[in-house]
């Protein structure tokens, strides 16, 4: 069975930092690109950050400048350093990794609040 574990999220005040990261476990197909997602109350999901296995990174306006996306595909393992948090970064954040064969996979969710 698949799973993707995140951990690092928490409360920090505007201004600071965090870093998340996610793990996966147990047997899929190559991963191919990894991402990193958000969810607000009563918001759609947001895609913030991809990674792919070459190595290219993409981000959200909304945090380009701010976030750092890295990871390993081959080790499936992927974070994310937020800096200069503000308290629009407050949500729910989920890593999202995707196999060769186009399966998707998510983790269950971490969550960051960022005070004023």
């Amino acid at each position: 069975q698949v799973q993707l574990v995140e951990s690092g999220g928490g409360l920090v005040q505007t201004g600071g930092s965090l870093r998340l990261s996610c793990v996966a476990s147990g047997t899929f197909f190559g991963v191919t690109t990894m991402q990193w997602t958000r969810q607000a109350p009563g918001m759609q999901r947001e895609l913030i950050a991809t990674i792919r296995a070459s190595g290219s990174t993409n981000y959200a306006d909304s945090v380009k400048g701010r976030f750092t996306i890295s990871g390993d595909t081959t080790k499936k393992t992927v974070d994310l350093q937020m800096n200069s948090l503000t308290p629009e970064d407050t949500a729910t954040y989920y890593c999202k990794m995707i196999a060769n064969n186009s399966i998707a996979y998510w983790g269950q969710g971490t969550q960051v609040t960022v005070s004023s």
